[in-house]
Parts: structure tokens; sequence; C-alpha cells
């Protein structure tokens, strides 16, 4: 054999062997992927007469939908039952515009609770009905479709959060919590800090609503440390933190359908606050929304999914 030809088999036996090797990284990661998101999945039965849409939106074709994004109350400080959803916010996505609008929910919301026949704070549609039930709460409410849903309780975010190595807020208040203490500026969260860092409200001069800001910067700073190079390098990590924690009607072909279509849509995150005035009734305290924050709040995100007012 020439010297030549040794050369070019042993080249092609290293291209080879790293061929093989990125392969079976890719299966890997495909398999684990896959099977965790079959645990986080759990469908939801609506009523088609419940829903707005005719038909279900087609992420394949990069249509812009809605996503019921839910905390759960439970799976931390020995919480194990079913829960209320004490954080929602309603996510539209949208590849045609290349961004995402996140509006918070006040959990006191004083609102029709649909399948329930009582009209009580909109945080207890999931206590009575879980994730069907508050998607069709909301979708009424909000008079948009509500495409699908994921909720994620404490332990799950307190796990995602160690699992992308910490995330880095913008905090504009001076507090304690649990033990940690948190001062103005860039502040460093690891899980246990941003748990607390998400439950506070009592000590913060705008109640649920200021609790609601720093839950929407969380949001926004977990997504982008997904996002980034460091996330995927800790692909393993995330996906033990969300497969106990984490449930959504979302499949793992959905999934993967917006990791390749819809990742530009995730760079610009828009966030929005939907605001009520308190008042108290039977000695409960509640959260009514006028008509016009109401109209107000609606015209953004049905401009978001190119609804017609």
């Amino acid at each position: 054999m020439s010297k030549g030809k040794k050369i070019f088999l042993i080249i092609f036996g290293i291209v080879a062997v790293l061929v093989i090797g990125i392969v079976g990284v890719a299966a890997k990661l495909y398999f684990d992927v896959s099977n965790s998101m079959q645990q986080t999945y759990e469908s939801v039965e609506r009523d088609r007469e419940d829903r707005l849409r005719e038909n279900d939106v087609d992420l394949s074709q990069q249509d812009s939908f809605s996503v019921l994004l839910m905390g759960i109350d439970t799976g931390d400080l020995g919480r194990v039952e079913q829960g209320r959803s004490d954080t929602m916010m309603v996510a539209t996505i949208s590849p045609q515009d290349n961004q995402t609008t996140v509006v918070s929910i006040p959990r006191d919301t004083y609102v029709d609770i649909v399948g329930h026949g009582t009209t009580d704070k909109i945080n207890h549609a999931y206590a009575f009905g879980g994730a069907a039930m508050s998607m069709n709460t909301v979708e009424k409410f909000l008079d948009i479709p509500i495409d699908h849903y994921v909720s994620l309780n404490m332990e799950g975010l307190k796990e995602l959060v160690d699992a992308v190595g910490g995330i880095e807020v913008d905090n504009d208040l001076t507090f304690s919590k649990d033990g940690f203490d948190f001062t103005i500026g860039r502040t460093k969260l690891n899980g246990e800090q941003a748990l607390a860092y998400s439950r506070m409200r009592y000590d913060d001069p705008n109640g649920d609503y200021g609790r609601q800001d720093r839950q929407r910067k969380m949001v926004e700073a977990i997504v982008k440390k997904v996002l980034s190079l460091d996330g995927v390098s800790q692909y393993q990590t995330i996906l033990n933190a969300v497969e106990n924690n984490m449930k959504t009607d979302m499949s793992f072909d959905d999934m993967r359908t917006l990791a390749l279509n819809y990742r530009s849509a995730f760079q610009t995150i828009k966030q929005d606050q939907l605001q009520g005035e308190g008042f108290m009734q039977d000695g409960i305290s509640y959260q009514r929304v006028s008509d016009e924050e109401l109209n107000r709040v609606q015209s953004i995100l049905k401009d978001q999914l190119d609804i017609n007012n």
C-alpha cells in the first residue's frame, strides 16, 4: 500500500470515528429529550363548544399560538395536594413578528369559572378542574384562544434554575425572604433564591403586582438561559428538572417543531401586566379588571395572534 493511501485511510478513519461519535451523541440527546417529554405530556379534555378555535393550531405551518403558563403552589414545603395556579401568565408566540408577549394575570382576578358555575378567583379554576378548566376560564375571560398549557410546580422552578446554572435578573427592590437578602441591581439567583424571589409579595409596595413583575423577569431569564449554549450543554440536568415537575399538552413533536421553527420568536420577549382594582366581598379580597384595561390587553394579544378585533 502506498504512503498516500495509508494517510488517506488514517484520515478517513478519524473522520468516520468523529461522525459516528457525533451521531451517537445526537441520537442519545434525541431519545433523552423524547423520553422526558413523554413523562411531562398530559393531554386535556376540552369540549369544542368551550373553545374559540374551530381547529387546532398547526405548529408545522408556523402559526401564531398561545400558551397558558401556570406556576402551581405544590411540590415544595411539603405540599402535595392538587394546588392552585398562583402564577398565571399567557404567552403569545408569533414567528411572523419574531416576538413573544407575556401577560401576567393577577391570581385574585374575579372571573366566571367556566365549567364550575361559580364566580371566583381565577387561580381557583385549577383547583376545581385542573388545566382544562383553567384554559377554558382564561380563554373566555381574555376572549382569545388558549392553544396549549405548561404547568410547573415550585420544586420544578427551583431545580430548573439550578439546572441552567442560575439566572440573572434586574432587581429594583431591597427585601429579605426565606433567609435570603436581595439588593437593588443585577442579581444572580440559584434555585432556592429564585423560589424565594418569586414568592415575596407582602413587603412589596406593589403587592402581588410586584411579585408578578419579578416572576415575568424570571421567565424571561430562564428562557434566554435555556436557549443559550450553557443551557444546551446542560440538557440532561434540565430534562431531569422538568420531567417530574412539569406538565404540558404539547407533545415531543410539538416541542421539536418549536425548537426548529420558532426560535426567533423567543429572542424578543415583551412583558405586560393585566391591572385590576382590589375589592372585598364576604371578607375575601379580589381583583376586578375594568372593561378598558381588559380591552387593552385583549387587543395586544389578538394582534399577536393575528385575530381581528
